[in-house]
């Protein structure tokens, strides 16, 4: 519901705003009374904007000239969710330069133009749970030490020292969420969407990469957005200090094997389809993610959406997603 006082609404950018992420946070902050503009690649027409979640919306990549051309936000920004990104492991490793700069690159342009136009809007970078890597299977921890296994969280790793950098130098406040496997309606890709086309088939069994023993800690895109939005009302809300990039791993803190994931969305699915496993493991993909989420919680959120019911969403919306065009 829209803000009836007098006080301004609060402005947030969204970068990448076209994008899964993106979507979602532009309807979670709109409904929380904020105004949103949107940049990003889809060619919108004013309503249809506006029912995407955005009050402006503007047709275009990150770079300099086109974020010089927003320079009338100015001190109005309080907040940008940094969506625009690669968001791909495999792409990452076909096309490094050009992930290199859709993730780092972009970045660059973006804490460059807040420094000299909005230096006390915070940050909110939707990073991964790729710059832990390879890992142990157990919790990880904010703390831990990074160790990416693929120029995806590589990228990350890197935007996440631009970040601290800025707030170092700069006093630009931001907040890195280590996001772990963002799932829901609307992803057309990874794990989750190639399963379901393959499991409404009708084939079987069917064989996927790796053991199956591979663990995975899934969240939402609803509460994925709706703890990005968590973080920016925080960072208004807090007093002036020293500035620093915090980071906060987003996900759910629960373990789950790949194999029972998709045995699961089989289920949600109505398939009976048998599932194995080929024992390959692909480049860049980790064996165990599983968050802790301590600091989650102390930053007073939680998720409110579980696997079963998010899985029961996702299967409906991809059993029409898949169907053939007409």
């Amino acid at each position: 519901m829209k803000q009836t006082s007098l006080t301004p609404s609060p402005t947030v950018l969204i970068t990448g705003g076209a994008g899964f992420l993106g979507q979602a946070c532009a309807r979670r902050f709109r409904v929380a009374g904020w105004r949103v503009v949107g940049l990003g690649h889809g060619r919108w027409t004013d309503d249809e904007a506006l029912a995407a979640g955005y009050d402006r919306w503007v047709n275009a990549g990150v770079t300099a000239k086109v974020l010089d051309g927003l320079a009338d936000l100015g001190q109005d920004l309080h907040a940008v969710a940094h969506c625009a990104s690669n968001g791909s492991v495999p792409y990452s490793l076909e096309q490094p330069l050009d992930a290199y700069e859709r993730t780092v690159g972009s970045t660059v342009v973006l804490l460059d133009y807040l420094r000299r136009h909005a230096p006390t809007a915070v940050v909110l970078y939707p990073s991964s749970a790729a710059v832990y890597g390879a890992a142990p299977d157990r919790p990880l921890h904010e703390t831990d030490a990074p160790n990416p296994v693929s120029p995806y969280g590589f990228h990350k790793q890197m935007v996440e020292t631009l970040l601290a950098a800025h707030a170092t130098c700069f006093g630009q406040p931001a907040v890195a969420v280590r996001f772990f496997s963002i799932y829901g309606p609307g992803l057309r890709k990874q794990l989750l969407w190639d399963a379901s086309g393959r499991l409404l088939s009708g084939e079987s069994p069917l064989t996927f990469f790796g053991t199956g023993e591979e663990t995975r800690d899934w969240i939402h895109v609803d509460d994925a957005a709706a703890l990005m939005l968590r973080l920016a009302e925080r960072a208004r809300g807090e007093p002036t200090g020293p500035v620093r990039l915090d980071i906060v791993n987003g996900a759910s803190g629960e373990r789950v094997t790949v194999r029972e994931v998709l045995e699961r969305l089989a289920l949600a699915l109505g398939s009976s389809a048998e599932i194995c496993f080929n024992g390959t493991v692909r480049a860049g993909d980790p064996r165990f993610y599983h968050a802790a989420i301590h600091r989650m919680h102390a930053a007073g959120w939680s998720t409110s959406i579980t696997l079963d019911q998010g899985l029961a969403a996702y299967a409906l919306w991809a059993r029409n997603a898949h169907l053939p065009a007409p």
